[in-house]
């Protein structure tokens, strides 16, 4: 049965296919930190293995938001690694060592990545009369906005 929530077919199906590589986004960025966290080293170790766990266990949160908002706007979630890699805006480095600021900076600049492109959705979710996505959507790019900012505050200058 397909929703009846006040927006047509065609603007619940164009929603759709702006959160889906959102939603593929969320995952590839929340593995990218449980790397991060697994694979941090340094002087500021233990402060930074409990900080990256922090953010993803935020980004899982984000992630099972996203999936959920698609499946109330009437589709199916994508839902398998396969997909997220085939789908995501952002790029993995499979096999790179990197320093703790490495870390720091690769994952500050791939939120701040997901911020412009949630800011530039949620634009075009208001122009298709999607009240609710878009009131969805400022909120998780205000989360990106603080992780960002936290990332930033860390990195040494």
């Amino acid at each position: 049965m397909k929703p009846t929530v006040g927006i047509s077919e065609k603007d619940r199906t164009a929603v759709v296919k702006l959160l889906i590589p959102l939603l593929a986004d969320e995952y590839v960025l929340y593995t990218k930190t449980r790397n991060a966290h697994w694979n941090v080293t340094g002087p500021h170790f233990s402060h930074l293995h409990k900080f990256f766990e922090e953010q993803y266990s935020t980004l899982d949160e984000h992630i099972d938001d996203v999936a959920e908002r698609i499946r109330q706007l009437g589709a199916l979630a994508p839902a398998t690694l396969a997909e997220f890699v085939k789908i995501t805006r952002l790029k993995e480095h499979p096999g790179r060592e990197y320093s703790a600021q490495e870390f720091v900076l690769e994952l500050s600049s791939d939120h701040e990545a997901v911020i412009r492109q949630i800011r530039d959705d949620a634009n075009r979710v208001g122009n298709l009369g999607d009240a609710g996505t878009q009131d969805f959507l400022v909120g998780l790019m205000q989360a990106h906005e603080k992780i960002a900012w936290m990332l930033r505050v860390s990195v040494k200058e």
